[in-house]
C-alpha cells in the first residue's frame, strides 16, 4: 500500500449488452467524483470487439480502447457479465491470464467475478459473487471456495464483489487501499455514500418475517453508542444485557442485521477508527491503540497488520503526508 505519486492505470471491460449502471460505477468512483481534487486514477474504457455497443438500459455508447488498453493498466476490471453467463471468449480469457500473471490486480464485480473464474485465475481460492448465483458458481467451479457472504474479498491480487451495489463498496475498497482511509472517506463524502458497509450480503438476502417483529430499536441505540465511544471494553454479556436479549438471542439478531458476528464486527469499527486516527492526529501508536480499543499496543499492532499487512507505523507514513494537517481537536467522525 502506497500513495500513488503518478495516477493509477486502471482498465474497464464494456462489452455487447452491459450494464450501464455497472460500467458506471467504476466512472463514477475512479473518475467523476474527483471534483475539485487532483486525479489519482486513469481510466480508460475498453471493448473485445466493436466500438459502437448497446447497453442493457436502451442506449449505446462508444468505447475508444481495444483490449491493448489493459497492457499498461495495474488495475483491470470486469464489473458484470450477462446474467446468463455465457462462456467468455478465448481470447478474452487469454488475456485476463496474461494480465494477471504479469501482476496486474484483477477485479471482478457482480458477474464479472465469472469471467475470472472461467479464466482459472480464482482456482483454490476464496471468492464472492451475487448470492442468487453462488450456488451456480460452485457447481460450474467445483476448485473454487464460492462465499456469498461478504460484500467483497480481496485475495493479494485479486478482487470479487457482490452484486449491485456492493461495486461501490468494492470500488471505494480499492481506493481506500491505494489512497488511504481518509481519502476514501473525503471521496465517499463527495458521492454521499457510506465509506465502509458493515456486514455482508446474508442482512439482503429475503428471509421470512416473523410474526413478532424484533425490537430493533434497542439494538440500533445500542450499537450506536458503541460507535461513539469504541474505547470501551465492550463484551457480548454487556451489550447483550443493554439490549435487553440473551446472549443467544442477541448474537443471532445481530448476525441476521449485519451479516457478521458482533466480535467481527467491533473489531472492523475499530480498525476503521484506528487508520483515521494514523492518517490524522499525531498520536502515538500506544495512543491510537487505546483510543480505538484496543487495550494494548501489541495486540493493535498484531490486529492491524494481520488486517492490512502492513504496520501501524508504515500505514501512517504512507498515507498521513497525502494530507494537509488537521485541527487535532477535532472530533473523530468515521
Amino acid at each position: 500500500m502506497t500513495t500513488p505519486e503518478k495516477p493509477v492505470r486502471i482498465a474497464l471491460l464494456a462489452f455487447e449488452g452491459t450494464s450501464a449502471f455497472h460500467l458506471s460505477v467504476p466512472c463514477l468512483v475512479f473518475q467523476d467524483a474527483f471534483v475539485r481534487m487532483a486525479p489519482r486514477f486513469e481510466l480508460m474504457i475498453c471493448a473485445e470487439n466493436a466500438y459502437q455497443l448497446s447497453t442493457g438500459s436502451g442506449f449505446a455508447i462508444t468505447v475508444e480502447h481495444d483490449l491493448s488498453a489493459m497492457d499498461n493498466a495495474e488495475i483491470i476490471i470486469i464489473p458484470s457479465w450477462p446474467s446468463d453467463l455465457p462462456q467468455p471468449s478465448e481470447r478474452l480469457l487469454e488475456a485476463i491470464r496474461y494480465h494477471h500473471q504479469r501482476g496486474a490486480v484483477m477485479v471482478g464485480l457482480c458477474l464479472g467475478s465469472y469471467v475470472l473464474a472461467c479464466a482459472g485465475i480464482l482456482d483454490g481460492k476464496r471468492m464472492t459473487t451475487h448470492w442468487e448465483c453462488a450456488d451456480e458458481f460452485q457447481r460450474r467451479f467445483p476448485k473454487i471456495e464460492v462465499d456469498p457472504k461478504p460484500l467483497f474479498i480481496e485475495h493479494e491480487q485479486l478482487i470479487t464483489s457482490a452484486g449491485i451495489a456492493a461495486s461501490l463498496d468494492c470500488c471505494l475498497h480499492i481506493v481506500r487501499r491505494y489512497c488511504g482511509s481518509e481519502f476514501a472517506n473525503d471521496l465517499a463524502r463527495t458521492m454521499v455514500t457510506a465509506p465502509f458497509r458493515s456486514g455482508g450480503q446474508q442482512q439482503y438476502i429475503p428471509a421470512p418475517i416473523s410474526a413478532r417483529a424484533p425490537t430493533e430499536s434497542s439494538l440500533s441505540r445500542v450499537i450506536e453508542e458503541i460507535e461513539q465511544d469504541l474505547k470501551q471494553p465492550w463484551s457480548l454479556e454487556d451489550v447483550a444485557s443493554r439490549c435487553a436479549m440473551s446472549k443467544r438471542t442477541f448474537t443471532r439478531q445481530f448476525k441476521a442485521t449485519f451479516g457478521c458476528t458482533f466480535g467481527t464486527w467491533l473489531l472492523n469499527q475499530r480498525l476503521l477508527l484506528s487508520q483515521r486516527l494514523l492518517e490524522t492526529t499525531q498520536s502515538s501508536i500506544s495512543q491510537v491503540a487505546e483510543l480505538s480499543g484496543f487495550g494494548s499496543e501489541s495486540v493493535f499492532r498484531k490486529y492491524f497488520k494481520s488486517a492490512f499487512q502492513v504496520s501501524p507505523s508504515q500505514w501512517r507514513i504512507a498515507f498521513r503526508q497525502a494530507y494537509p494537517k488537521r485541527d487535532e481537536s477535532a472530533q473523530v467522525v468515521l
